[in-house]
């Protein structure tokens, strides 16, 4: 599980950095400016989390339970939470958005939450 969380960290950091280039430069000619913010909000949530799953990685051993639900809750609400954003914008850009990736996003920052969460409960039993 240690690199599970770790693999998962470093390739969310990396695909933070390349979607976040190809906002700024790509997508910033087809985007609104509100596209725009929300695809640099899903960037900045996925980084942010992926910095965090790294120094999860570091610094857990994941041997209990609490610690796998916690990583496991990271790694799919970063997931459900940015990548449903980007589809959202994209394909609202184009004119054909994918509506059904709504309530994907709220369920995605459950995720994030739930994750913060459990750690707070790690910090608290220590």
């Amino acid at each position: 599980m240690i690199i599970t969380i770790k693999v998962f960290g470093a390739l969310y950091g990396m695909l933070a950095v390349i979607f976040g280039a190809f906002g700024a430069h790509a997508l910033k000619k087809i985007f609104t400016d509100d596209q725009l913010k929300n695809f640099e909000t899903g960037v900045k949530y996925q980084m942010y989390h992926a910095i965090v799953l790294l120094v999860l990685g570091f610094n857990y051993s994941f041997s209990s339970t609490i610690e796998v639900v916690m990583g496991y809750a990271f790694v799919i609400g970063i997931f459900l939470f940015s990548f449903s954003i980007y589809g959202l914008c994209i394909s609202s850009a184009k004119g054909k958005k994918m509506k059904f990736l709504g309530p994907i996003t709220p369920l995605g920052g459950l995720g994030l939450v739930l994750g913060w969460a459990l750690l707070l409960i790690t910090f608290l039993q220590a």
